[in-house]
């Protein structure tokens, strides 16, 4: 079973002769699926590497433009799988763009900062950047009817929407899944290329954030716990976002004094890893973090919706010293403030934030109308 990504109607519009589009993501959350669902629908010939095959690395490694048109004579699009494993890539792709007319490329990464250090100065103003996350609710309402979403709204909170756990029968096979990734695959780009020598600090950096989600987050009491300076677990934060295996929320302010300024919140991009790396997959029900996992997914969801769409909405959390809060702020041509309650409250709007910015918009959202969010 195969769903269609919501990113490949963009990703193939914005391929032209000259241009490249490069795809980032996590590992396992289908960006070779998602090449080739792009490729089928390429009118014209196309050519598919896997940077990590020693083959084509070999058939790229002589750079120069009659190489690359005896190679690529005849195809119109490029498309190449793990590019940050090509030595030079970026000086590569560029002389393919400029010298062999009417080529296209597509490259996929799995860590952004990887990919982007060795395409981006030569591609500058040559590249779109597109992010890939695991499945959005949109894209898995394509096989399920609105009662079928429903059911499995607690199996999306607790195993996450990576697409081969999305996509399987039992209870098992997710939780062996999803420890595996976190054992197999989560921290392998650092490992490869980000200069850490040993992965259990890393590790344990995880699992305490994965406690912390949807409350803000001391970098000076991690360290504390796990012996590291406050400027190693902000470099080992900063490189897990870049992985995407975490993201951070910065608090919204417009210099009222009494807001919280510098502050952040981190949340993981699957709440299926977040779960895996506290071993916990109990039912919700017996759970004391449901609402903590409620606000990861909504806010997961809502950041799928800018990638799939390319919109470049800011998000927020906002709170005051005296602890007022609002879970999301969302900035866009207008301003949105979100709460999310995984039971039936339906909290007021901060007296503080209504006072402060009367144009905002405010809503409360819930398991009866979070779809509409979504």
């Amino acid at each position: 079973m195969e769903i269609e990504r919501i990113l490949g109607a963009r990703i193939l519009k914005s391929l032209k002769p000259g241009k490249a589009a490069l795809i980032f993501g996590a590992r396992r959350v289908g960006k070779t699926i998602l090449i080739r669902q792009v490729i089928t629908r390429w009118r014209g010939k196309t050519l598919l590497l896997n940077g990590e095959d020693y083959d084509t690395q070999a058939l790229l490694e002589q750079v120069s433009a009659s190489n690359y048109r005896r190679l690529l004579e005849g195809v119109s699009l490029l498309a190449l799988d793990e590019a940050q494993a090509v030595p030079d890539i970026g000086q590569k792709l560029k002389l393919m763009v400029d010298e062999i007319p009417g080529l296209s490329v597509i490259a996929s990464g799995s860590s952004s900062f990887d990919l982007l250090n060795k395409t981006g100065e030569p591609l500058v103003g040559r590249s779109t950047r597109f992010n890939l996350a695991p499945f959005s609710q949109k894209e898995l309402g394509a096989l399920e009817s609105p009662l079928e979403t429903h059911r499995n709204l607690e199996t999306r909170l607790i195993y996450g929407s990576y697409p081969e756990a999305a996509l399987m029968d039992s209870a098992v096979q997710r939780e062996e899944y999803l420890q595996g990734i976190v054992s197999g695959y989560l921290f392998k780009d650092l490992l490869a290329v980000g200069g850490i020598k040993n992965v259990s600090k890393m590790r344990d950096l995880c699992r305490l954030i994965s406690f912390q989600v949807g409350s803000e987050v001391s970098y000076e009491e991690l360290g504390l716990q796990l012996g590291l300076s406050k400027n190693t677990v902000e470099k080992y934060l900063e490189l897990l976002s870049q992985v995407f295996v975490v993201y951070r929320l910065g608090a919204y302010s417009r210099n009222l004094r009494k807001e919280v300024t510098k502050a952040g919140k981190w949340y993981f991009y699957d709440t299926g890893i977040r779960n895996a790396l506290t071993g916990n997959f109990k039912p919700l029900a017996l759970r004391q973090d449901a609402g903590a996992l409620w606000e990861n997914y909504l806010i997961n969801e809502r950041i799928k919706k800018t990638f799939n769409a390319g919109t470049f909405n800011k998000l927020y959390f906002w709170r005051t010293y005296d602890q007022q809060e609002i879970d999301l702020v969302e900035e866009s041509n207008e301003l949105t403030a979100f709460e999310f309650k995984w039971g039936g409250k339906e909290p007021k709007i901060p007296a503080a934030f209504a006072k402060a910015y009367p144009q905002a918009e405010y809503r409360v959202i819930n398991r009866g109308n979070y779809w509409e969010f979504i």
